[in-house]
C-alpha cells in the first residue's frame, strides 16, 4: 500500500465510502459474480468508484454511494487525511484497458440518516445504474479487512483505523 496527499500517476482516482448506521456498523456489499468477485469469501467491500475529471472527490463519493446503494440520506462526518493506493493484480488490469497499475482512493465517512428501505442494491440510482452488489449487511469496522480481496486489505485496515473511532461519536 502506498499513500500520498494527491492521486498517484498511473493509478485510477477513486472515492470510497464508509457508510455507518446509528449503531456505528458499516455498510458492506457482496460483489455480484459478474462484476468480478475474484475470491470466494472475500467478495465484500464498501461502496467505491471512479472520480470523474474535474469532479470533487466528496461529490464523487456521494454519487457513487447513490449509484451503488440508492442512498441519498447520508451526512458527511469526515474524510480521510490522505489518499490510499493499491495495485491491482496483473490479470485485473485489463478491466481499465491496462491504463492503470491500480487505484488511488480518497475515503469518506458518512452517517446513514434514512430508513433501511431506502437501501436498494438491486435497483440503485432509482434503477438507472447497473447493480454492483448481490447482497449487503452492516458489519463491524474491525471485521472489514478479512472480508475484502487481499490486495485491498491494507487500505481497509487504514480506513478502519481512521473511521472506527468516529463511528459511535
Amino acid at each position: 500500500m502506498s499513500q500520498a496527499l494527491e492521486p498517484h500517476p498511473g493509478y485510477r482516482p477513486c472515492a470510497g465510502v464508509a457508510l455507518i448506521n446509528k449503531d456505528g456498523a458499516v455498510f458492506v456489499g457482496r460483489r455480484r459474480k459478474e462484476r468480478g468477485a475474484p475470491m470466494p469469501g472475500h467478495e465484500w467491500q464498501m461502496p467505491q468508484g471512479g472520480v470523474d475529471a474535474g469532479e470533487d472527490p466528496a461529490e464523487a463519493a456521494r454519487r457513487e454511494l447513490y449509484e451503488e446503494t440508492n442512498v441519498r440520506s447520508a451526512t458527511l462526518i469526515a474524510q480521510a487525511p490522505e489518499w490510499l493506493a493499491y495495485d491491482l493484480p496483473e490479470d485485473s488490469r485489463a478491466r481499465f484497458g491496462g491504463r492503470y497499475r491500480g487505484q488511488t482512493q480518497k475515503w469518506f465517512l458518512f452517517r446513514f440518516e434514512g430508513d433501511e428501505a431506502e437501501i436498494d442494491i438491486h435497483h440503485p440510482a432509482g434503477g438507472k445504474h447497473k447493480p454492483e452488489f448481490a447482497d449487503w449487511r452492516w458489519e463491524r469496522f474491525d471485521a472489514l479487512p478479512e472480508l475484502v480481496v487481499p490486495f485491498k486489505r491494507a487500505v481497509y485496515v487504514q480506513v478502519a483505523a481512521w473511521f472506527a473511532p468516529l463511528a459511535c461519536g
